[in-house]
């Protein structure tokens, strides 16, 4: 019996030993007794211009509970901050502001302190802590910014140059900012510290203004309004009456082969899918495409007239605004984003300037599009090719064939359909096709930015 009472007990004690270790093994592995220490999110070198507050981030698995913030100049500590964070977080954002002090009166760099202990009881229930030093330089001085020259005027859906000089010992970034919220990447030009950018004013913005920007790293910003003359230009609307042929010929055509539920669609839902929704997706892709602006420092720009296809004949123009109705009834609309050319069947397509190929394949309304890169944020698109005879990569020389003209896409008849783009946005092919008009807009004021470059 004692033998049975000893071996029940040693039972007993291993069970009872083994679900105490499990505690502490589970209490250990767990957010409460974590190892990892508080992550400070900031860059081992800022700029800071005391004006607008400083973000610092932590980051931790159990939560930060503690951050002190200590500056030095050398000489002396300053405490800035010392907070206890009363709800701990696993994700922090401090906003640092300038302290008023004198402290910063003396001296550009600083050496800044940054501690954080997070809520594990790890470390004898003391928490891990992090620490990071960090160097602030102080700038409180704007970026010099003013523009050198531009183009007299920018019309409703058309483009416009700009040429400027910034200049500041830590320029962060320069662009153009429009009032409908697109900014324009400024490209380097012709010697350091000048930038030059072409702008677009689409079609679907009823007012527009350009302001360039300069910023450096501390946040310092200068602005320059872009004083252009506004030009607004009326665009043609059209009302088409949809055709149950077209509707069951090549609109359901194109819905079988890009919706997923095709057989579930009826036709006027066929209609919206491709009109609408396909569309929308294949300019989306174009925007990206035609978004990219190389950075290296142009020292001269000059751009032929475009002329894609000989005795071509336009058929249909820019930014037509059409409005699709079915028995009397609104249906969808869309904008013809280009101008559409017709002369043979199969036509030759020529690149009149050089570029590099970015696209050659299917775009879904657009059937076999290639698109040419031409530098300056310029981009050239050919649609509905029933042949390419590029592929993306390739330079291509002016006067050299690109491909042939077809019906690929939502194409009833056998054209191109040209498009002109700047950094995204269409704009007015027949402002890139006038030789008159590049040299008062492009050439012209390019010329004149580099003789008063020349003169400093």
């Amino acid at each position: 019996m004692r033998r049975q009472g000893f071996n029940g007990f040693f039972v007993v004690l291993i069970l009872l030993i083994m679900v105490i270790g499990g505690g502490i093994f589970y209490l250990l592995g767990s957010n409460n007794f974590e190892r990892n220490k508080p992550i400070i999110g900031i860059k081992d070198k800022v700029y800071w211009n005391l004006r607008s507050p400083m973000n610092i981030k932590f980051q931790d698995d159990s939560g930060v509970k503690f951050v002190r913030i200590s500056m030095n100049d050398g000489q002396n500590d300053l405490t800035v901050l010392n907070q206890v964070i009363d709800n701990p977080t696993q994700q922090l954002d401090i906003n640092l502001t300038f302290p008023k002090t004198g402290f910063f009166s003396a001296k550009e760099t600083y050496e800044m302190t940054i501690e954080a202990v997070d809520t594990s009881r790890w470390n004898f229930f003391l928490g891990n802590k992090s620490e990071k030093k960090v160097q602030v330089i102080l700038d409180t001085t704007k970026p010099e910014l003013y523009v050198l020259s531009q183009s007299y005027s920018i019309s409703k859906g058309g483009s416009a140059v700009v040429v400027f000089k910034a200049t500041d010992n830590e320029m962060k970034e320069v662009f153009v900012q429009t009032s409908y919220g697109k900014q324009f990447k400024a490209i380097p030009f012709y010697q350091e510290n000048y930038y030059m950018a072409v702008l677009a004013w689409p079609v679907n913005v009823e007012n527009f203004s350009a302001d360039v920007i300069a910023r450096d790293f501390a946040g310092n910003e200068s602005k320059a309004r872009v004083r252009y003359f506004y030009q607004n230009v009326k665009y043609k609307t059209s009302t088409i009456a949809l055709k149950d042929n077209f509707l069951d010929g090549k609109i359901s055509d194109l819905t079988d082969q890009y919706a997923k539920d095709a057989l579930n669609l009826s036709r006027l839902e066929k209609m919206k899918f491709i009109n609408e929704t396909l569309r929308n997706e294949n300019n989306k892709k174009i925007s990206e495409i035609t978004s990219n602006v190389d950075a290296n420092l142009i020292s001269d720009f000059a751009v032929n007239t475009f002329y894609p296809l000989r005795n071509g004949k336009k058929v249909a123009d820019f930014a037509d605004h059409r409005y699709y109705t079915y028995n009397g009834q609104p249906v969808s609309e869309s904008w013809h984003m280009g101008i559409d050319f017709a002369s043979v069947a199969q036509a030759p397509i020529v690149s009149s300037n050089a570029g590099r190929v970015v696209f050659a394949g299917d775009n879904g309304i657009y059937g076999l599009n290639i698109i040419i890169d031409h530098g300056f944020g310029i981009y050239s698109l050919y649609a509905h090719c029933s042949s390419s005879n590029v592929k993306e990569g390739d330079n291509v020389a002016p006067g050299e064939q690109i491909g042939t003209t077809g019906i690929s896409g939502l194409a009833l008849g056998d054209h191109l359909h040209f498009g002109i783009l700047v950094q995204g946005e269409e704009v007015r092919p027949q402002q890139w096709m006038d030789k008159k008009w590049i040299k008062d807009n492009v050439t012209d004021v390019l010329d004149a930015a580099k003789k008063m470059i020349d003169k400093k």
